[in-house]
Order: C-alpha cells, then sequence, then structure tokens
C-alpha cells in the first residue's frame, strides 16, 4: 500500500523545515500524548491484575474455598471427607470449628474468630503456613491450648510468642454467684502475616480439639469440613451439591462468594470500566494526530501541487500523510509500552519506596484487603493496549490523508 516515494516524505513530514518548527513541536506533542496514554493503561491494568491476584491467591487462599456444615457436631468428619473427594472438582478436605469471641490481655481487648484446625490437615487446604513470621502451624498441639494470631492483633494486645491471652466466650456460666462469662486462658505459639487487615486482626488458630472442649465437645466431633475446589468458580454449586448428597442430616454450604464475592466481582468490574475510560484517554492522544496532520497538509500544499504536477496520484498523496500518522503513532505506542512496561515491573516498590519515605501509608489494611500495592503484568493487557492504540492511530490519518488528496494544484500554486 505504502510505496518507497510516500513511505521517505511521510517520514520527513514529521519534522517542518520552517525556523519556527511548530508542525515539529505539535508532532512531537502528539506522540507524546500517545506514549502516556499508553504508558497510563498498561500501569493501570496491571495494578488491577495484581488486585485480582492477590484476591485469588492470598486471600481466597487464606478462607475456604466452600464450606459445608451442620447445626449440631459431626462425629465423623473422615467419611464425609471421603465422600466429598469423590467429587472431580474437590482437591482437598479439612475439618475445622469456629468460635468468636474477645482475646484480652492486661486491659486490651481484640474481637477475634477462633478457627479449630488440624495443623496436619489444614496446610491442604490453607496457605496459611507460608506467612508465619514466628512459630509454625504445627506448634498447636492438642491440649496446650496454643493459639496462632495475626501481627495485628499480637501488636494491639502487645503480645508475642509464649504469652498468654485470655479468650472470652460469648457464653455465660450459671453459678449460685450468679452468670459469669465463659474465660480460657490460651498460649501464643505463633503470629502470622498475611498482608490483609481483615485476616491479620480479627482470625486466630487452635487446635480443633481445644476448641471441641471449650465447646463441650467430644475431642473428635467437628463443627464441618473445609473444602477447595481445582476451580473456586464452581464453589457455589459443588459445595451446594455436597452437601446434598449427604443427607443423613441437615447440611449448609457456604462459600467463598458470600463472604468476599462482592470484593472480587467489584475488582473485575473496576478493571473493565477504569480500562474504557483510559482507553478514551488513548483515543484523544490518538486523535491529536489529526490536527497534527491538518496542520502538515496546511503547511505542505505547495509541496503536494508539486508533487501532483510532477505525476504524483491522489492515492500516493493519501499514503504520505497516512505514513506520517502512522509513525507518530508506531512511536508513541513503542515508547509508552516500553515506559509502561516498566513501571508495572517497579510500581511495587516504587511506591514502597515512597511509603518509607513519607512515612505514610497509601494503603491501610484497615481499610483495604491488603496493605501493599500490587501489581502483575501480562502480555494479552499489553498487546491489547499496543493494538488499540496503533488502530485509532491510524483511523486518525484517513480524514486528513484524504483531504491532502483533494488539494488541487491549480489552487495550491496560486498565491506561491
Amino acid at each position: 500500500m505504502f510505496r518507497p516515494l510516500s513511505v521517505f516524505l511521510g517520514t520527513r513530514y514529521t519534522r517542518a523545515k520552517r525556523r519556527n518548527h511548530f508542525v515539529s513541536f505539535i508532532s512531537l506533542t502528539s506522540m507524546i500524548g500517545l506514549a502516556l496514554g499508553v504508558l497510563v493503561m498498561i500501569l493501570v491494568l496491571s495494578v488491577m491484575n495484581g488486585f485480582d491476584h492477590e484476591m485469588r491467591t492470598r486471600v481466597l487462599g487464606m478462607v475456604p474455598h466452600a464450606t459445608v456444615e451442620s447445626s449440631t457436631p459431626i462425629s465423623d468428619w473422615r467419611q464425609l471427607a471421603d465422600r466429598a473427594m469423590q467429587n472431580p472438582q474437590v482437591l482437598a478436605v479439612a475439618p475445622f470449628s469456629q468460635m468468636q469471641g474477645l482475646l484480652t490481655n492486661d486491659g486490651k481487648v481484640q474481637k477475634v474468630l477462633i478457627n479449630a484446625v488440624d495443623p496436619v490437615e489444614e496446610p491442604k487446604v490453607s496457605i496459611i503456613g507460608d506467612f508465619f513470621r514466628e512459630g509454625r502451624l504445627q506448634d498447636l498441639q492438642p491440649g496446650t491450648f496454643g493459639i496462632v494470631i495475626g501481627d495485628k492483633a499480637a501488636e494491639k494486645l502487645g503480645v508475642g510468642v509464649g504469652d498468654k491471652v485470655t479468650f472470652v466466650a460469648p457464653e455465660v456460666t450459671v453459678t449460685p454467684g450468679g452468670m459469669f462469662p465463659r474465660l480460657k486462658r490460651f498460649t501464643v505459639v505463633g503470629i502470622f502475616h498475611v498482608g490483609a487487615g481483615e485476616i491479620d486482626g480479627f482470625v486466630a488458630m487452635t487446635h480443633i480439639q481445644d476448641l471441641a472442649r471449650l465447646q463441650r465437645h467430644k475431642p473428635d466431633q467437628v463443627q464441618g469440613i473445609r473444602l477447595k475446589f481445582a476451580d473456586l468458580f464452581q464453589a457455589p454449586r459443588t459445595a451446594w451439591q455436597l452437601a446434598q448428597s449427604f443427607g443423613e442430616q441437615d447440611y449448609l454450604a457456604r462459600d467463598w462468594t458470600r463472604t468476599h464475592g462482592n470484593l472480587y466481582q467489584a475488582i473485575r468490574m473496576e478493571k473493565a470500566m477504569i480500562g474504557l475510560l483510559l482507553l478514551l484517554i488513548v483515543a484523544v492522544a490518538a486523535f491529536n494526530i489529526i490536527s497534527t496532520l491538518v496542520m502538515v497538509v496546511t503547511d505542505k500544499k505547495g509541496d503536494i501541487a508539486i508533487l501532483r504536477t510532477l505525476g504524483a496520484t491522489p492515492m500516493q498523496i493519501m499514503a504520505t500523510f497516512m505514513v506520517q500518522g502512522t509513525v507518530i503513532g508506531v512511536i508513541g505506542t513503542l515508547i509508552g509500552a516500553l515506559l509502561g512496561i516498566l513501571a508495572a515491573l517497579n510500581i511495587s516498590s516504587i511506591i514502597a519506596g515512597v511509603e518509607r519515605l513519607l512515612g505514610f501509608k497509601f494503603l491501610n489494611a484497615d481499610v483495604y484487603f491488603i496493605d501493599y500495592l500490587p501489581s502483575q503484568l501480562m502480555l494479552a493487557d499489553v498487546l491489547q493496549v499496543c493494538g488499540a492504540a496503533l488502530v485509532l492511530s491510524f483511523l486518525a490519518t484517513l480524514y486528513p490523508a484524504w483531504r491532502a488528496a483533494r488539494t488541487q494544484p491549480a489552487e495550491a500554486l496560486r498565491y506561491e
């Protein structure tokens, strides 16, 4: 489509020969604007990918994909586990029990949800073992009433490994002297940091047999089973099917979409909407090429007329200015893509450095589900952004190039 002469002239016309170099300046600003649009779009999409990835791997790696539980204690959870494992979607099963209450120490109080787990089975369904700062999950031994808490809860209570905390259960014990809350002393055997304030501040773990004693259950009785699925998006349907198939008593199925589904959907929707808005920014930058080429056509009317008198066809003239716009688009897109990739790969460390310098956290774990800015660069996003920018840049060349092709030599040379 583009002949060598058109390519040469189109590339040459990105710079004007007049001393003010105004057209060259406009070409440069169009190129910079397109580069900035591509850079910002790649960077923001990478950050949204990072939030999506952290939500999938970190937060949903901690909370169960689904649980099947009963209102009455389950005595033989392994039988349920064996039946659940027959479903091809189920990767692992672990028992659990839960109890809400308060942890206190030296007048400090922290609300907490205690997850009672089996230290042998829990790593099959949870990645909590990857985030221990002190101690380990295996330090939870039956009969010792050990407890594992998040670093935010430990900081608020002012405790460390080896210290004692008091658990206040939401029940009362009736005695001849009156009603008293149920209390139990636990020993902190581990501290973890996931990076999600909801987990680091309000979730604790103890051995499943210790909580059974506190709940006045038999040592082998549990509240339910936790399930890990090959495809977490199949959790709602599969968990419900499993609960229905057990059948001996009333089982209730819960899945991650009830606890964190709204957050996950919000992230996905925000990525789509932000991507659309940023695409408009790229479109504005790309269509600045129109004004650039219109001015170049006006500046080069004499050259166009001379080329037409020498035998150049309207298509060749049109191709010349399409080449110029395409050169601006390609260079701007490549510069923006390169800078965007570098920014996306380093934004987490850059923001962390700025936070240390200013002494201020941009993402507070008490508000957001993580306390740092994640980023995950995806090749598909880079290709889509660059492709969209190049297509918009090419479309922006059509009208000015068409106007140049319609230039009549007699009209252009009348005042030359």
